[in-house]
């Protein structure tokens, strides 16, 4: 079958898999990108659920902010030159305001307005890529990170069993820090009661696929496989849900068990509602 260069180039930026690898995987697939790409992953020979988006824009990231709500505004553009353009920055900081204002969650004509407009000044394809409206009740509170020049933006979200929680500074600050984290280690899920079981036994079976190839394994009792299989999922999970992960400012204790020590010192309870992670780039 004829394969074509630019999947085979796409497939290799995607999973970090090696070009002839990528090949052999689209081939076996017949050119499904998908199922190429889940091959790769049976061999062992991709991360995907590790690796972050690879940025294939330049853009910049705006946010606004009052209280209890939150919006983020991604605008691309061809050079990171322009990302650094007045009138650039200025109409990014507008259309996050107007979405703040308005309650914008998705781009429209209003939007799409400026844009040209911008266009039509820099002289360059701007997009308005999306954006991110959060919004917090009486007992949540939202969040927001903003690392290096807008290029990568972090909003959690969270809830609390009493509303003046919020007011406490060792609760606010371990927020800030999971927003940190968040960008840090870009988890998958925020738990795994956000992962649907087809997901869950779509992994299983891609690590039994890896443990039937691997020839050590050759021999081994049922129970030592279905051992080292559930090993595997449970590794996983800690590497892509958040509440699992280690904590980015103490990495012997998990996510939750940070959280769980910061609400009974104020006395509440404390959960995470959600997370938005908005990268320049990503799709």
């Amino acid at each position: 079958m004829d394969i074509k260069a630019s999947d085979i180039k796409n497939l290799r930026e995607k999973t970090g898999a090696g070009m002839m690898d990528c090949k052999k995987a689209l081939v076996e697939a017949e050119g499904d990108f998908a199922l190429a790409e889940r091959k790769l992953k049976e061999w062992g020979l991709a991360g995907v659920a590790k690796r972050s988006g690879r940025a294939t824009n330049e853009g910049r990231v705006f946010i606004a902010e009052k209280a209890g709500a939150i919006a983020v505004v991604e605008i691309a553009c061809e050079t990171d030159f322009v990302c650094r353009n007045d009138d650039f920055i200025k109409g990014g900081e507008t259309m996050a305001a107007l979405s703040l204002e308005k309650g914008y969650a998705a781009p429209n004509a209003e939007l799409e307005a400026i844009v040209k407009d911008l266009a039509s000044v820099i002289k360059e394809n701007i997009t308005l890529k999306r954006i991110v409206l959060a919004k917090a009740d009486a007992t949540e509170y939202v969040h927001s990170y903003v690392h290096g020049e807008g290029k990568l933006a972090v909003v959690v979200k969270m809830k609390s069993g009493k509303a003046d929680a919020f007011a406490n500074a060792d609760v606010t600050g371990f927020v800030h820090d999971l927003a940190l984290h968040v960008a840090a280690f870009r988890p998958m899920f925020v738990d795994q009661s956000r992962i649907s079981a087809d997901w869950i036994k779509e992994q299983e079976e891609i690590f039994k696929k890896q443990v039937e190839g691997d020839e050590k394994m050759s021999g081994k009792p049922a129970k030592v496989i279905e051992g080292i299989l559930a090993g595997k999922l449970k590794k996983l999970m800690s590497e892509i849900c958040l509440v699992d992960q280690g904590f980015v400012k103490d990495e012997k204790q998990t996510v939750k068990a940070v959280m769980a020590s910061i609400a009974k010192a104020a006395g509440t309870e404390l959960s995470i509602v959600d997370y938005y992670y908005v990268k320049v780039g990503d799709n």
